[in-house]
């Protein structure tokens, strides 16, 4: 039987239900497995718009301090089955937000991107209901503002969208397409593909900032053709369980 998500905050009752009384929005949902390293400095950036926004983390079930880190810098912490896809739809579906914003817990929003999402219906005048920032890869190289270039143009050109961008849809949007499909690799992609039908997304050209640390983990031209070829593959109709295989084990990316 799927466990429910469980909130593991036991402070800060009463202002959690104050904030229930209260519309926010926008919120932003963190999924997060064993980020105690980085948790603190996600968060931190997020803080001085509480009020203006809610922040949710999705714990898939760490082993490390990430929770307990998490509880004083988030308005919900709860706690799911591991597994990206299904911790977000976990987050959206106790989110209050008009608007949800899937983050990246080695993603830093620029400064001032409230004002940049299409969260005002009136100003909203080209009805954008979903989109994605630019992205750029710190630490950098000049092969990975290549990556990051790639990354950014391709996404105009197709309409699809990846996680490392923070995609936001409009709650109701994502509510009829069913939210993410609950697959262990590409669920990104896969959500983009439904939500361009519906329409194109809106492409803030002012960048995120996100880690290059799988990149530098299994070398920046490696990883690059096996994000490449895991893509075609995906398209070719490889069940995303295989693909997750191949992408935990990269140097094991020829064994199909």
């Amino acid at each position: 039987m799927e466990e429910k998500p469980r909130t593991t905050k036991a402070t800060g009752l009463l202002d959690t239900l104050s904030r229930l009384e209260a519309s926010v929005r926008l919120s932003v949902i963190l999924p997060v497995r064993d980020e105690a390293a980085g948790i603190v400095q996600a968060l931190l950036p997020l803080q001085e718009l509480r009020g203006e926004l809610e922040i949710i983390v999705v714990d898939g079930n760490s082993n490390d301090a990430t929770r307990v880190l998490a509880e004083p810098l988030a308005d919900q912490v709860i706690v799911t089955e591991t597994g990206r896809a299904r911790q977000m739809n976990a987050g959206a579906l106790l989110a209050r937000g008009e608007w949800l914003l899937f983050l990246h817990a080695d993603t830093r929003l620029p400064e001032g991107f409230m004002q940049l999402l299409p969260l005002d219906a009136e100003a909203n005048t080209t009805n954008h209901t979903w989109g994605r920032f630019d992205v750029r890869l710190q630490p950098s190289s000049p092969l990975l503002r290549l990556v990051a270039w790639m990354m950014n143009r391709r996404s105009r050109l197709t309409g699809v969208c990846t996680g490392d961008q923070a995609i936001f849809v409009h709650r109701t949007l994502f509510e009829q397409l069913g939210g993410y499909a609950e697959i262990p690799l590409m669920e990104d992609i896969e959500l983009s593909k439904r939500l361009r039908r519906r329409s194109p997304p809106l492409c803030i050209s002012t960048p995120l900032t996100t880690s290059s640390r799988r990149w530098q983990q299994h070398g920046t031209l490696p990883t690059i053709l096996l994000m490449w070829r895991l893509r075609l593959l995906y398209w070719l109709g490889v069940a995303p369980e295989r693909l997750a295989q191949l992408y935990r084990q990269p140097s094991r990316h020829n064994d199909l």
